[in-house]
């Protein structure tokens, strides 16, 4: 009996140790990723220039203002934009019990587009606006409507007979809502309203300066700590709602505090950057082949996982088409669309 114990207790240890493992090799391949983003671009910076512009051990100037000023904001908006989309995404489907939920499917994308369309369309740039809209006003309309959205799933949420299923069929509707919205203002703008309310839909990362950058960090930090302090609550409501009450967890609290967060963050993601579909609902899938559900591991694995799919393609765009720079979430769709149909196949085939 004493053997047996032992047994299960050494197979666990192993089972816990293989997805640190996992985890360990995902972290040192994001850092070789980012390295390598700072390299690459419309002109090549050789590596060991990189990590002296990187550390200020007295490179070049030209290097430095290459990397410094350009590619390292970019790329550190990469990380922390895919960062939140992928742990939304996790918490998202792990809340509501849905592997379709993502905060892209609960429509808050597509509100963030309509707000920022709202503000090209009606917000003058003269010299009469104030300096805050002129500088931050798509952002401020995008992140409002976002937040706005977000109230509304959340409003379904706490009614009693709302199922997770209705929740992310209200997602779908209201997405569709805010999208004959944006259309309906497209018709009516000019040419230059209309090619910069398609271009702020293609999502940028250079968008995002040290200011912006400054604030996404702070919400990323803020909500990945909220989301592992709740791991052991996220594990429970793995075993269904009925169990999860019998043991004492407050389900319908932590949903709707899980789905506020999950919805914040997405919310100040695609204001600052812009839409970027796909990453919030492949990435989780993507990081339960290797952890497995257990949220301990499912979280980090998701973050490493938005990190590396968002930096990737951030580095692709960036360098196919020279001189042309991609739009990211065009090369985050193609990439995460097929990558979605292959994870759908492997887990209905035998």
């Amino acid at each position: 009996m004493h053997l047996e114990e032992g047994r299960l207790h050494e197979g666990y240890r192993d089972h816990l140790e293989h997805k640190g493992r996992c985890l360990a090799a995902g972290a040192l391949l994001l850092a070789a990723a980012f390295v390598v983003s700072l390299c690459l671009g419309a002109v090549a910076v050789p590596p060991a220039e990189t990590m002296a512009a990187l550390f200020g051990f007295g490179s070049d100037p030209r290097w430095e203002r290459i990397i410094v000023h350009i590619r390292l904001p970019q790329a550190l908006a990469a990380l922390l934009a895919g960062t939140g989309l992928s742990l939304a995404g996790a918490v998202t489907q792990s809340t509501l019990r849905n592997a379709l939920a993502s905060p892209f499917t609960l429509g808050i994308s597509y509100a963030a587009a309509f707000g920022a369309a709202v503000s090209i369309f009606f917000l003058p740039r003269g010299e009469g606006t104030p300096l805050f809209f002129r500088l931050y006003g798509t952002a401020f309309f995008a992140l409002v409507t976002s937040l706005a959205a977000t109230a509304a799933v959340l409003a379904l949420s706490r009614r009693r007979r709302a199922s997770p299923e209705s929740v992310v069929l209200c997602g779908i509707a209201l997405g569709a809502l805010f999208t004959a919205a944006t259309m309906f203002l497209q018709y009516f703008a000019d040419d230059t309203q209309l090619a910069t309310m398609v271009f702020w839909t293609f999502g940028d990362l250079a968008r995002a300066r040290w200011p912006e950058l400054a604030v996404l960090a702070a919400v990323v930090a803020a909500t990945s700590l909220y989301f592992f302090y709740r791991r052991w609550d996220f594990n429970t409501l793995l075993a269904g709602e009925e169990t999860a009450r019998s043991l004492g967890l407050p389900v319908t609290r932590i949903r709707l505090e899980a789905m506020s967060v999950a919805c914040l963050v997405t919310a100040v993601v695609v204001s600052l950057v812009g839409v970027i579909g796909f990453v919030g609902l492949v990435c989780p899938h993507m990081a339960r082949r290797l952890t497995g559900d257990d949220h301990r591991f499912l979280l980090p694995g998701s973050a490493l996982a938005g990190a590396l799919l968002l930096l990737f393609s951030d580095t692709a765009a960036r360098t196919l088409l020279l001189p042309r720079v991609l739009p990211v979430s065009i090369l985050t769709a193609f990439l995460g669309a097929p990558t979605f149909i292959w994870l759908l196949g492997r887990r209905e085939g035998p």
